[in-house]
């Protein structure tokens, strides 16, 4: 097993980074009790001062903004997830002595190809389910 330098650490993309603090950051209950109790405070002090018009607008553009981002740190975070653990399936395939290498490459194949895969997945399924209830017992 590979240990990590400090370096390899430090070669990960700032904004990566950054993103990634703010996923766990915002993963925290905390944080989402706190979103509730700030929505809550918001719209009683929206309703005390009558609903300001300007008031709604600065919630409105808030929550936007807050959505959005969250889009994007979500996405980046989940997209890194997948290719490392896309990574890590590959190696496993590679090691293993019976696996079928080709499925490496599967995610950039063509769409026939993932089909074919399927199919072909689907039938091993589909023979295995029918060998195991033909087996008679010990």
């Amino acid at each position: 097993m590979q240990e990590r330098s400090d370096e390899q650490v430090e070669e990960r993309h700032p904004g990566s980074r950054v993103l990634h603090a703010v996923d766990r950051w915002a993963a925290r209950p905390t944080l989402a009790l706190g979103a509730v109790a700030a929505v809550v405070v918001w719209v009683l002090t929206s309703a005390v001062f009558g609903f300001p018009a300007r008031l709604e607008t600065v919630f409105m553009t808030l929550a936007a903004a807050t959505t959005l981002i969250m889009v994007f740190v979500i996405q980046h975070t989940q997209a890194r997830a997948q290719a490392a653990t896309q990574r890590k399936l590959d190696e496993i395939l590679r090691a293993s002595p019976g696996a079928d290498n080709s499925l490496i490459t599967l995610e950039e194949a063509p769409d026939n190809e993932l089909k074919a895969a399927t199919a072909a997945s689907r039938d091993a399924r589909r023979d295995a389910r029918g060998d195991a209830g033909h087996e008679s017992p010990p």
